[in-house]
């Protein structure tokens, strides 16, 4: 294995030589071995955030939402500027896992199940503040179109609201059966490693019969593609539906029908950022550097770069319409949004999510994880205040002067969405503790990417001197298919 032959073209997915079961042993090592001191440092920091955040939240569910900040000016802001926040960071799981693999990107192999698993937990933590928004989240099922016994009352199809609900609720169950399908061969691996008892029982049960048939692959295959074809139009849909809920309104910087593909791009933005800072962490603490590559981390800068320019094209965009429409109030709210008393929120936006990106142009900077890990961060705090300066900016000056008012969060809102942070470090602590953090099956179907002879496995002994070597011999052996690598059969 030390005389390994790379391409001199491409860079190998997997950098370090590895064999079929060294590299089952690698990913299955974080759940088959007692947790280190550090994930329980880590788990014991993001359950008390979790914690207290639960206690605020109880708190204001049995006081009321008086409790937030919000006037008769400002009726939506701390809390739906996190709810887009966390469905933005969400889009980037079904990019990766669905797009790329129709697109048939292999260097998504490392990154998609964890990106997938990031997707389910934002979805969790951005659905917590409609609810609470509400004022009475015991009735939150009054949102859903069941059959009921309160006379004609009946869900108002026409609020944006509502169309949140859907696409959310879709959004949310069609990336948990992709996620969880992608799983079950690894689950089966889980399995068939697990010792008699509860673990194996369980693995059982949810890898779903598997056997690593020829069958059970063909059939798996066609599945998982059908899933991301499906899986593909809803990262469009979904926040172009919470774009609407702004561009339906007839307010003076919300009523503008560019908000939708902004929206998307800027969601796309924010994902592959918060991607970028679990990765980098994971590649770390996890000893993964030889999966999780420069290559990987290099790839995604450059779609950041990418989906950067277009929020910076929809940031210039909207200035021009403001001026060119000739509307004085659209024009006073983008010059309220730069030059009043929210200006720095604007600025902070405009440098973490404008300014920031292009330094990813230096490839120094790009395949530098240190340098990549603080700029992911500066990206996040800037979609946040995107979302925040679009949605407060937008109301503090409307219409009437004499209703003009400020909004200042108050400890209850900001503790809240705290505590969201704490809950979706918690959900992918237990994650990378219980199921394969990496996808198995498909990590094993790159392992020989760019390398001849396919030197990830181990050589044959060699044959004497005086036997006349065989006709193919020297023909050098394909990669190993996806199917092939992980049968159950195959020597893992």
């Amino acid at each position: 294995m030390s005389n390994q032959h790379l391409s001199p073209l491409r860079e190998p997915l997997v950098t370090e030589p590895r064999s079929l079961g060294e590299l089952t042993e690698e990913i299955c090592a974080p759940m088959e071995r007692p947790p280190t001191w550090k994930w329980w440092v880590a788990f014991g920091i993001a359950v008390s955030v979790l914690g207290t955040g639960a206690g605020i939240v109880g708190y204001q569910v049995a006081t009321g939402i008086g409790v937030w900040g919000l006037n008769k000016t400002i009726g939506w802001a701390f809390d739906i500027t996190n709810f887009v926040f966390w469905v933005g960071i969400g889009h980037a799981g079904t990019l990766i896992s669905a797009i790329l693999f129709l697109f048939r990107q292999k260097w998504r192999t490392s990154i998609n199940r964890a990106a997938e698993a990031m997707t389910l937990f934002a979805v969790m933590c951005a659905a917590l503040f409609p609810v609470i928004h509400m004022g009475r989240p015991w009735l939150a099922f009054w949102v859903l179109p069941y059959p009921n016994d309160r006379g004609s009352l009946w869900v108002n199809f026409r609020s944006p609201l509502l169309w949140d609900v859907f696409a959310i609720s879709t959004y949310f169950t069609v990336s948990a059966v992709f996620w969880y399908v992608g799983l079950i061969p690894d689950l089966a691996t889980v399995r068939d490693r697990a010792k008699a008892g509860i673990r194996k029982a369980v693995f059982k049960v949810l890898s779903l019969g598997w056997t690593g048939s020829h069958r059970t692959w063909s059939r798996y295959e066609t599945v998982y593609l059908l899933l991301a074809g499906l899986a593909t139009p809803l990262v469009l849909s979904v926040h172009t539906i919470v774009s609407m809920d702004f561009a339906t309104s007839v307010i003076p910087g919300w009523h503008t029908t560019i908000f939708p593909p902004y929206f998307v791009a800027g969601a796309v933005f924010s994902g592959f950022a918060m991607v970028l800072t679990l990765m980098i962490i994971t590649r770390v603490v996890l000893g993964y550097e030889h999966l999780i590559t420069l290559r990987h981390l290099e790839n995604m800068t450059k779609i950041i770069i990418v989906t950067g320019g277009l929020v910076s094209l929809a940031y210039a965009t909207e200035f021009f319409i403001a001026w060119y429409s000739g509307n004085p109030y659209e024009r006073f709210a983008f010059m309220n949004r730069a030059f009043g008393p929210y200006a720095w929120a604007y600025w902070i936006m405009v440098t973490c999510n404008v300014v920031s990106p292009h330094l990813f142009w230096f490839k120094k900077i790009r395949t530098s994880p240190a340098a990549i890990f603080v700029l992911s961060l500066v990206i996040n705090v800037g979609m946040w205040f995107e979302r925040f300066v679009i949605i407060v900016t937008s109301l503090h000056r409307d219409f009437l002067p004499s209703s003009w008012a400020m909004y200042t969060p108050t400890m209850v809102e900001v503790g809240t969405f705290i505590g969201t942070f704490g809950l979706f470090f918690t959900l992918f602590l237990l994650f990378v503790r219980v199921l394969p953090i990496i996808s198995i099956g498909e990590v094993k179907s790159v392992l020989g990417f760019a390398r001849e002879g396919h030197d990830a496995q181990p050589h044959p002994p060699a044959k004497p001197a005086a036997e006349e070597p065989h006709p193919v011999a020297h023909r050098p052996v394909s990669p190993v298919p996806l199917a092939i690598a992980t049968r159950k059969d195959a020597p893992v």
